[in-house]
C-alpha cells in the first residue's frame, strides 16, 4: 500500500463549496481508480483554507501512471482545480511502523 499526501491550499471564504467538491471529487472520479484503497480528508483548524488529502493507491504507479495520465484526472482537476490557491505539494509515502 501505498500513501498519497496532498498539500492543499485554496482561495479563503471557499471551505464550504471546497468540503462539497473534495468529497465529490474522489468520489466520483479517483474512487473509481485502478488500485484506489481508501481516503481521508483533513482540514486545517489554525489554517482553514489548508487541506491534507490522503490516498490509498495499491502501488505507486495507480497514482503516478494509471491515474495521473488518464482522463480522469482532468476530470478531477476541473472539480477541485478552481479552489486552488497554488499547486498542491504532493508526496508519496510506504508504511514504516503500525500499531497493534
Amino acid at each position: 500500500m501505498i500513501l498519497e499526501l496532498a498539500d492543499i491550499r485554496i482561495h479563503p471564504g471557499q471551505q464550504t463549496a471546497f468540503d462539497e467538491a473534495i468529497e465529490r471529487g474522489v468520489r466520483t472520479v479517483i474512487a473509481h481508480a485502478k488500485g484506489f484503497q481508501g481516503y481521508q480528508v483533513f482540514k486545517g483548524i489554525e489554517s482553514p483554507e489548508r487541506y491534507l488529502l490522503q490516498i490509498r493507491w495499491a502501488t505507486l504507479e495507480n497514482h503516478t501512471v494509471d491515474f495521473r495520465e488518464s482522463a480522469a484526472f482532468a476530470d478531477w482537476r476541473a472539480i477541485v482545480g478552481p479552489f486552488f490557491a497554488g499547486p498542491p505539494t504532493v508526496e508519496h509515502f510506504n508504511l514504516a511502523v503500525e500499531s497493534v
